[in-house]
Order: structure tokens, then C-alpha cells, then sequence
């Protein structure tokens, strides 16, 4: 019985569960049988898992369906199912409700929903609208209730194989489409450069080996990560970490996630990021900062597949594929023990180095023209044109915020009716007020001087402070202490 006949035909705790139809209806996991079927030599390669606790129910379905399919296995309960899941793939599981020990329904809500993820059909002796709407929840293809035909059940496999065929052909058409053009990676430029970099995502994306980017702050190392993501196939979400903005004793929580009283104010259970990419990318940005401490327990995931969120009694699978980025050399760090040598080595598989926009001088008009047209629309502002001079003074910028840099001045040109030069003027021609080469003007006091250099490598550094406290060789907070400080006599200098 699918989802729409169950609704039709039982009641339970006085609510009528003719509803299901209605959600069934707007729902794919109820999708209609469709004319073509199964052919009998694609059968034979169809492998099906049924787990129940009733050997009569596992018996029947393993005589019938051998008949027809070329694998079927049968498990009496959730852990012997996970240890045949694991050894062999399936294309459909059929899994009982209840149980004994671990359910079937928290099983399946368990199990790593990747690329090519078995379809569930649920069985159960009760028809329970919470228990439905959990089975719906966790993904199933169908719910059947006991006792059943064996017509009911051959007909919702065959509508399985149908839905996982046509999800295949989508996931192909999406790749096929995605590898048309670099541009729709979100690499915008055609200079050498920035070709040869879009050819080199375009084939390690299908792979599933972790990547490592490397390059100056501001590059675009999250969106090549994101290309890779859309460029890959994988069907679950791209997640960005910034590894700067988690503070060190809370990383194992935020990215394994954690139990309900692992530690004081874990009030409720949290799945961490590891989970939120199932099926898709964790990019770790900046991951040169992550705690040693926790590059460790990061080594041994990529390493088993497997975490263990804090707290929790027992490890649970993960199907994600790992993009890290930094801006440092993390060999030079692993030389003198500031990163993990062997992590080093496990995430630099392919190694990716995004060019500075100083490399891709020539692709500047060409990202002037696309972060108009896109921040025009979002600041509900009119386009601006740049003038033929002002592409000669821009490709002639030695842009040391690169690309970000770019877009925080198109932005600020947008907002303003004209370009600010002001920020460029020292940087192409010079300040006439200072000595060549100083930058600052005379009567500046040293104070000043050393406030209006922090405040430019913090805008170089698109407003990280960690990263600038890095480049200007001091910690955090004497960075931010000397920046909050306003030395007598000082003129607004950040204009």
C-alpha cells in the first residue's frame, strides 16, 4: 500500500489519515509508475536489503524477489543491516519500522544520504501518522503496511528504480551542463591565468580527493571551492567554516557537533558541519589556524569516514568531501611544527594556486562589467560606466586586496556616482605632501603614521584582523588596542 492508499484507508488516535494524500501529492516520493519499466537484464543487476525481525516476512520477500533481481539479502535487525550495508552496495532497502534495538526508522535517518544512496521503502503493522511523517522526513520512497500483496511490493520497487534512474540522468545532464563554461563555475576573466585555473577545477571536480587552495586574501578561494562543489555532482550542500572565526575549545563541537549534556549548556542534541555537508563539501577556510589539538581527530575522519560528535557513545558514517584553503605556506608551517605534517599530506591531494589580480591584470574590465551589472541590481542603483582612462588606471593597480579589493571599489563607485580614487592615489602616482616613497605626509607623528598603515592592511586584508595582526607581525589584540587608540592631533584618516 504506498503513501496515498494508506491515507485512504486507516485511522489512528482519531485523526484521519487521508491527509498523507495531499502530502504525497506534492511530495517525490509518490511519483506516479511510469510506462517504462525495469527490463529483465537490469533487474538482474538490481540489489535489494530487506530488514525485519520476522523471519516468515524475510523468507517470503527473499524467495519472491530473487526471482526477479539479482542480489536480495535479508538482516534481522539495524546493526546486521549496517554491517551487510557496508560491505555491499544497495539500490533498495525495505526496512521494518520496529525493530529490536535500534529501529529502522532511526537507522535510515542515520545512514550518509550521498550521491547514490539506497531508496527506503518502510514497512510496518501499524499505520501511526507520527511514524509516517518520520519515514517521509528520513526520505522514504514508500510506506506499506502489513499485511501486504506481493504485487504492492514489486510495484514500489519498480517505481523506486524508476525514480533512482531519473535522479542519475539529472545528476548527468547537471554535470554536462555545469562543464559548458567556466563562467558558470563563477570564474570570470579569460586570461591565461584564469583559464588554465578553470581547467584545472573542471578536472579535479569529479574526483572525490580532498583539494587544498592556496593564495593571497582575496583571490577567491570560496568561490573556486564552490565551483568544485557545483562542478562535482555531489547532490548535498557546500558548507563554508571559516577557521578563524571558531574559537579552539569549541571546534570538535561546531564541526563533529555533540550530544545533549556532552558539557555544561549543551542543553539539546546538535548535529555539527561534517553532518550539514553529508552528501556534499565542507570547505575549511583559513584552515592554517585551526588548534592543533583538533588537526588530529580532523586526520582521522578523513582517514575512517567515520566521527564521533562529543559526547556521543559511538561513531557514525560521513560522506563529504573536504576543500581546505589558507593564505600561508602550510609546508613551511609543518617544517617547524605549527601544523600537522601528516594532515598537510592528506589534504594536499590536488593543490590549486589561485592567481593574484595582479597576475590577471587583463581580466579587470571584464570584472568591472560583471560586479556592476550584479551590485547595480542588489543596491537597486544605476550602472556605472568606467571611462577608457579609468580602465588604464585600474589594470595599472597593483591590487593588493585583489578581487575583493575590486568589488569593495565598484561598490563604493555605485554608491558614490564616481569612482573614490582616493584609495588608489598613493598606490599609482605618489603623494606630493610626502617624500617618494613614504606615502605619509610630513607632519604626520609617528603614531599617526603607524595607525594609517594598520588601517591600510586591514582594508588589504578585506577587514580580517587575525590576518592583518599576521601580515603586521603582532597579536589581535595589540592590533586592535592601537587601532581603537586616537593619538592626539590625528585627522580622520580612514577616509
Amino acid at each position: 500500500m504506498s503513501f496515498v492508499e494508506l491515507g485512504k484507508s486507516h485511522k489512528t488516535n482519531n485523526v484521519e489519515l487521508h491527509t498523507m494524500s495531499s502530502i504525497a501529492e506534492h511530495s517525490s516520493v509518490s511519483a506516479p509508475v511510469m510506462d517504462r519499466g525495469a527490463t529483465p537484464a537490469i533487474k538482474r543487476q538490481v540489489s535489494i536489503l530487506i530488514v525485519d525481525d520476522e523471519p516468515g516476512i524475510r523468507n517470503f520477500l527473499q524467495r519472491a524477489l530473487a526471482k526477479e533481481y539479482g542480489l536480495v539479502e535479508v538482516a534481522d535487525s539495524a546493526e546486521t543491516a549496517e554491517q551487510l550495508r557496508r560491505r555491499c552496495h544497495f539500490d533498495v532497502l525495505i526496512v521494518d519500522v520496529s525493530l529490536p534495538g535500534h529501529s529502522g526508522l532511526d537507522w535510515i535517518q542515520n545512514l550518509g544520504r550521498g550521491n547514490d544512496c539506497a531508496e527506503v521503502i518502510f514497512i510496518s503493522a501499524y499505520a501511526d501518522l507520527n511514524v509516517t511523517l518520520g519515514a517521509l522526513r528520513a526520505g522514504a520512497a514508500d510506506f506499506i503496511i502489513k499485511p501486504f500483496r506481493l504485487e504492492q511490493m514489486t510495484a514500489s520497487i519498480e517505481r523506486c528504480l524508476q525514480c533512482r534512474e531519473i535522479k542519475r540522468e539529472n545528476a548527468a545532464l547537471r554535470r554536462r551542463i555545469d562543464h559548458g563554461a567556466h563562467a558558470e563555475a563563477g570564474i570570470v576573466g579569460q586570461s591565461a591565468a584564469t583559464q588554465e585555473l578553470s581547467r584545472l577545477i573542471r578536472r579535479v571536480a569529479p574526483a572525490a580527493a580532498s583539494v587544498l587552495l592556496q593564495g593571497e586574501t582575496g583571490t577567491g578561494k570560496e568561490l573556486a571551492a564552490a565551483a568544485i562543489h557545483r562542478l562535482s555532482g555531489r547532490t548535498g550542500a557546500f558548507v563554508p567554516v571559516n577557521c578563524v572565526a571558531i574559537s579552539p575549545e569549541l571546534f570538535e563541537s561546531e564541526l563533529f557537533g555533540h550530544t545533549k549534556g556532552a558539557f555544561t549548556g549543551a542543553h539539546q542534541s546538535r548535529e555539527g558541519l561534517f553532518v550539514a555537508a553529508t552528501g556534499g563539501t565542507l570547505f575549511l577556510d583559513e584552515i592554517s589556524e585551526m588548534p592543533l589539538a583538533f588537526q588530529a581527530k580532523l586526520l582521522r575522519v578523513l582517514e575512517s569516514r567515520q566521527l564521533r560528535p562529543v559526547g556521543a557513545d559511538r561513531e557514525i558514517p560521513v560522506d563529504v568531501r573536504l576543500v581546505a584553503a589558507t593564505n600561508r605556506d602550510l609546508a613551511a608551517l609543518a617544517h617547524v611544527g605549527r601544523f600537522r605534517e601528516d594532515l598537510y599530506y592528506r589534504l594536499n591531494v590536488v593543490h590549486l594556486r589561485l592567481p593574484t589580480l595582479r597576475e590577471r591584470a587583463a581580466d579587470v574590465p571584464e570584472l568591472l562589467e560583471y560586479f556592476v551589472r550584479r551590485l547595480a541590481i542588489e543596491l537597486g542603483v544605476k550602472p556605472h560606466v568606467f571611462e577608457a582612462e579609468d580602465l588604464r588606471r585600474l589594470q595599472a593597480y597593483p591590487w593588493p586586496g585583489n578581487v575583493r579589493e575590486l568589488k569593495n571599489l565598484v561598490e563604493r563607485t555605485l554608491l558614490l556616482g564616481q569612482p573614490p580614487w582616493e584609495s588608489l592615489e598613493t598606490a599609482t602616482s605618489g603623494d606630493s605632501a610626502a617624500p617618494a616613497g613614504t606615502g605619509f605626509p610630513l607632519e604626520w607623528s609617528l603614531d599617526q603614521v603607524e595607525r594609517q598603515h594598520m588601517l591600510r592592511v586591514l582594508e588589504a586584508a578585506g577587514g580580517n584582523k587575525s590576518e592583518t595582526a599576521r601580515r603586521l607581525g603582532i597579536s589581535r589584540k595589540t592590533l586592535e588596542r592601537k587601532l581603537s587608540s586616537s593619538p592626539g592631533g590625528e585627522r580622520d584618516s580612514s577616509h
